[in-house]
């Protein structure tokens, strides 16, 4: 993946740290959006590379490839997409660690929305305060247990 990494930097081979301090360089395109130019270019390319090894607490594991995050994060897109939301809008994830995290974040970037990531643990003002201080648009929630009043 030579190729991709010299497009995002100045150069990759460097004689001393001297060199790297005065000659490295990010380069950054002006419309660079991290889902389509690196996710799904690597799931181009590579699409049985591992992108990402998920587990939890419970000993439960997920092995995604990049070609995997591309179809989820294009499900997700279309999702979100079909609800509305769009460039620029806001939405709150409270996922508790879930890899459909990863899926929806990927998906808000390919519409250029705005994710807005949360913990499980905010209370009813918390949430009521975010949505009105950042338009939200929409929320994602995970719940793991039935809510209490």
């Amino acid at each position: 993946m030579t190729s991709l990494l010299s497009r995002f930097v100045s150069k990759t081979d460097f004689e001393s740290y001297e060199d790297f301090l005065e000659n490295f360089k990010f380069l950054v395109p002006e419309n660079f959006n991290f889902a389509y130019d690196i996710v799904d270019v690597y799931a181009r390319d590579s699409p049985e590379k591992i992108a990402i090894i998920w587990c939890d607490d419970n000993g439960e594991e997920r092995i995604f490839t990049f070609k995997d995050l591309k179809y989820c994060s294009d499900k997700a897109a279309n999702f979100f997409a079909k609800h509305g939301i769009g460039k620029g809008d806001y939405v709150m994830l409270t996922l508790k660690s879930r890899c459909e995290f990863w899926h929806c974040i990927l998906g808000l970037h390919k519409l250029g929305a705005i994710a807005v990531p949360a913990t499980h643990m905010l209370k009813t003002r918390d949430i009521v305060y975010r949505i009105e201080k950042a338009g939200l648009k929409m929320i994602v929630i995970y719940i793991s247990t039935p809510m209490q009043k």
